[in-house]
C-alpha cells in the first residue's frame, strides 16, 4: 500500500506520528510505503517545522513543500475559497509523479479544497468520538469537560467536505470515569467553558484526557494503516471498526 503524508509539521508529534508509522512499516506490522511526504511549509518559517523537514531528509523520505503562508497572500486575503482551490491545485501538480493509495492528514491544518478531496482518498485523524464534538483537539477536550462526558476517544475518517466527518475507518473510546477522574469530577462544578478554564481541577482534568487519548492517537492510526493494507478496512466502504482492545493490546506490547 502506497502511503501519501500531508504534515504542517507544527509540533513533536508530528515528528513522533511519523517515526512510529515509519518503524511501523519496516517491522512489516504495515504492508506498505511512504511514497511521499507533503508539507505545507517552507525552511525558516518556524523552528517546529524546521525540525520536521529535516527529520524527513534524515528518514530518507521523499519530501515535497509548499509554503501556504508564501502562496499568493493577497489572494488569500480577498478569496480564501479560491485561494484554496488554486493552492491546492498546485500540491496536486507537485504529488501527480509519485502514486499513492491512501493519503493520510496527520496534523495537516489547512482545509482542503473539493476538488482535492474528490481527487484523493484522503483519510484524518480526530480527537473524538464518532458522534463527539467537533473542532481542535483544545475544543474538544473542553467540550468534553463542559458536558461532563463519559467517555471519549478518537477516529480515523473520509475526509468530505463535512469538516471532522465524514464515513468511520476505526475509532477507539476510553472511560472518563474512574479513580483517576472520580476525584477531579466531583471537585469540579458545573458552568460555561470560559469560567471552567480558570478552574484548577478542570485545567487538570484537561491534561488527563488529552495524556490518555493522546497516547493511543498513533496506535489507532498504525493499525487502522495496517487493517487496511491488509484489506480488513476498504475505502470505498468503512466499516466503523472498534480498535479499542487492540490498542490497549499494542501498548502493553510496547510497555
Amino acid at each position: 500500500m502506497l502511503i501519501g503524508w500531508f504534515s504542517s509539521g507544527r509540533d513533536e508529534a508530528a515528528r513522533v506520528l511519523l517515526k512510529e508509522t515509519l518503524k511501523a512499516i519496516k517491522e512489516g506490522i504495515i504492508k506498505g510505503e511512504i511514497s511521499f511526504v507533503f508539507v505545507n511549509r517552507a525552511f525558516g518559517e518556524s523552528e517546529e517545522s524546521d525540525r520536521f523537514l529535516k527529520l524527513c531528509e534524515e528518514l530518507g523520505l521523499k519530501t515535497l513543500s509548499l509554503s501556504s503562508e508564501a502562496f499568493f497572500p493577497g489572494e488569500k486575503i480577498k478569496n480564501k475559497e479560491r485561494w484554496r482551490k488554486l493552492y491546492h491545485e498546485e500540491v496536486l501538480r507537485l504529488i501527480e509523479p509519485f502514486p499513492m493509495e491512501v493519503g493520510v492528514l496527520a496534523g495537516y491544518m489547512l482545509i482542503v479544497s473539493p476538488p482535492f478531496l474528490n481527487r484523493l482518498p484522503l483519510i484524518n485523524l480526530h480527537p473524538a468520538l464518532p458522534w463527539g464534538p467537533k473542532g481542535t483537539w483544545q475544543e474538544v477536550m473542553w467540550e468534553l469537560i463542559e458536558k461532563r462526558a463519559r467517555e471519549t476517544g478518537a477516529m480515523i475518517h473520509r475526509v468530505t467536505e463535512e469538516l471532522d466527518r465524514g464515513p468511520v475507518l476505526s475509532f477507539f473510546k476510553i472511560s472518563l470515569k474512574g479513580p483517576q477522574f472520580d476525584p477531579l469530577w466531583d471537585e469540579l462544578e458545573k458552568g460555561q467553558v470560559e469560567d471552567l478554564k480558570e478552574k484548577e481541577e478542570a485545567q487538570l482534568l484537561f491534561r488527563l484526557i488529552r495524556e490518555e487519548e493522546e497516547k493511543r492517537e498513533t496506535p489507532l492510526l498504525i493499525l487502522t494503516l495496517k487493517a487496511l493494507s491488509e484489506g480488513r478496512i476498504k475505502l470505498e466502504s468503512p466499516q466503523s471498526l472498534d480498535l479499542t482492545q487492540e490498542i490497549e493490546d499494542y501498548l502493553r506490547r510496547k510497555e
